[in-house]
């Protein structure tokens, strides 16, 4: 058998590969300073917002729709973003769901510059309704993301949290990276997740909140895993079984089941 010390060697040498492994996949090396942002190049912007290092584009356009709210039809935000290959087609497609303007794009200086002339709000509305039944950081991410990007299109969402996802509710809820060994380095991926904008669970739950999104919770999940109700983040959630969301279910245009 191993000795204690060929045991802990292991170890290490194993904690090492997964923070090589984390930090490739998240992409987080380290916090970096942007340099101030030139002035514009062509349009001449009514309002700027620098998002520069977030590779999330639900995080960049909840920004640009808060902004957006802000702001007087006709007039144009310059949203500016690192260059990655998601962001583009994803601004394109909100503004199509939303009848914004994307009037330019620009790249002449090493970032991208979208200027984006805010027009009537014309969403499709559509009714997205999603279960969520798993509570682990790299799990959340879809489901999560998924009905942040419904909301920012105007659509009406609606999330049954079922199973140990009721824990996701919970005030200071920290979701963690699944297997034992792993779960060891989940502050330092939710750093790395953060850094780019997948900010915490709860804060995309604020800010699903702030879109108008309902939640719902299993009521016997809440008894079997301890979740008091006094320990909810949001006031408004519904208490409730599976029919009480099927009803949602059959009314929406998209649902989904992810365990």
């Amino acid at each position: 058998m191993p000795d204690t010390s060929s045991r802990r060697d292991t170890a290490r040498r194993r904690a090492t590969a997964v923070l090589a492994v984390l930090a490739a996949q998240l992409g987080c090396a380290g916090s970096r300073t942007l340099a101030p942002l030139p002035a514009p190049k062509h349009e001449v912007p009514s309002a700027r917002l620098d998002t520069r290092g977030k590779t999330i584009t639900t995080y960049i356009l909840f920004e640009a729709a808060r902004k957006l709210r802000t702001m007087e039809d006709g007039e144009v935000l310059e949203v500016v973003t690192s260059p990655f290959a998601a962001i583009e087609p994803d601004v394109r497609a909100w503004c199509r769901m939303t009848g914004q303007a994307l009037r330019e794009v620009d790249r002449s200086d090493g970032f991208v510059r979208y200027y984006i002339e805010k027009a009537p709000w014309q969403p499709e509305r559509k009714r997205a309704a999603i279960v969520i039944s798993d509570p682990g950081l790299e799990e959340l991410l879809a489901p999560l993301g998924l009905a942040l990007s419904a909301a920012l299109t105007g659509d009406e969402v609606h999330l049954f949290f079922q199973g140990p996802g009721v824990h996701v509710l919970e005030r200071g809820f920290q979701p963690k990276l699944r297997g034992t060994f792993r779960s060891l380095f989940s502050g330092f991926a939710r750093n790395g997740l953060a850094e780019i904008g997948h900010l915490p669970p709860g804060e995309k739950l604020r800010q699903l909140h702030e879109l108008g999104a309902r939640f719902y919770a299993c009521g016997p999940s809440l008894e079997h895993f301890g979740v008091e109700h006094s320990s909810l983040a949001f006031d408004d959630v519904i208490i409730s079984e599976y029919l009480t969301f099927l009803e949602q279910m059959r009314g929406a245009d998209l649902a989904l089941l992810l365990q």
